[in-house]
């Protein structure tokens, strides 16, 4: 009896920071993969500001962010894309009523391995090459040799952005999807691994993941273009063709601790980190 007592005593006592972690000083943020350690930083700083808040944030793509604020699992959902009219009507059945507010803007780096030749291409090869139409590098000025192709899955918001504004140009009557071939991967980090260790890739993701194991290509909207190197200057004044806006979804205009953490994010501290972690601020 006493033993039985003891562990229900451990198991009580080991739940406590769980349910101190998800009081009224709380913020649970969830979303946009490409957000994430943006997101982190913010809660970061915010929580070394204010030591008795707690904001908690998790990935899991921009569709799963919006389902979570639907469902009322997240105080906060991040996401890379505008929230989709489905998705608002849904909200509204369930007495969600979605408040978007832009806290960052973005560049997608289009990335080969630095082994790579290839160093600038169009939009028009882009398409090409992510819809199968384009499968060999020398076709676009490298080497004879079959093209990999890496995109972030379906439920991401970079994904979405990419097949809306690269390969259907923003056409609402083009219908081009990604190739059969294409490699569905679930994060931007799984994206910068892979292409770090094969010659032959080519992926996307938020410019914020660009590192020296990987070569950003300069990118033009057409071959009379010039091409454009992913920057936060080049995002900035619009020369960059492949860029959006970041949001923060919430019930309604944010109120409380929620506003709160907004407000800080908002802030020119909160926008400082936006250029540190090399996203590009709402404003310079």
């Amino acid at each position: 009896m006493y033993k039985k007592c003891l562990i229900v005593l451990t198991m009580l006592l080991l739940t406590i920071p769980v349910f101190a972690a998800v009081g009224k000083n709380s913020i649970q943020i969830k979303g946009s993969d490409t957000m994430v350690n943006l997101a982190q930083a913010w809660a970061e700083k915010y929580m070394e500001e204010n030591p008795g808040d707690f904001v908690a944030v998790t990935g899991g793509g921009s569709g799963t962010g919006l389902s979570s604020l639907l469902s009322g699992t997240c105080s906060i959902a991040m996401s890379s894309r505008n929230i989709k009219d489905k998705e608002i009507t849904l909200a509204k059945q369930k007495g969600i009523n979605p408040f978007e507010v832009k806290v960052a803007l973005d560049g997608l780096a289009v990335v080969v391995n630095p082994a790579n030749p290839v160093s600038k291409l169009t939009i028009d090869q882009l398409a090409g090459i992510f819809t199968g139409r384009i499968s060999n590098w020398k076709e676009v000025g490298g080497k004879d040799e079959r093209i990999v192709i890496l995109s972030r899955e379906v439920n991401s918001g970079t994904h979405v952005y990419f097949k809306e504004h690269v390969l259907r140009k923003n056409d609402p009557n083009n219908k081009a999807e990604f190739a059969p071939g294409a490699l569905m991967l679930s994060s931007s980090q799984a994206i910068a691994d892979e292409v770090t260790g094969n010659p032959a890739v080519i992926g996307y993701y938020g410019m914020g993941y660009i590192s020296g194991k990987q070569k950003a290509i300069s990118v033009a909207k057409d071959d009379r273009s010039e091409y454009i190197y992913p920057t936060i200057d080049n995002v900035l004044s619009g020369k960059y063709p492949i860029s959006r806006p970041l949001f923060f979804y919430t019930n309604g205009q944010p109120k409380d601790l929620v506003k709160k953490f907004v407000d800080y994010v908002l802030s020119e501290k909160g926008q400082e980190t936006v250029v540190k972690t090399d996203f590009v601020p709402v404003k310079k």
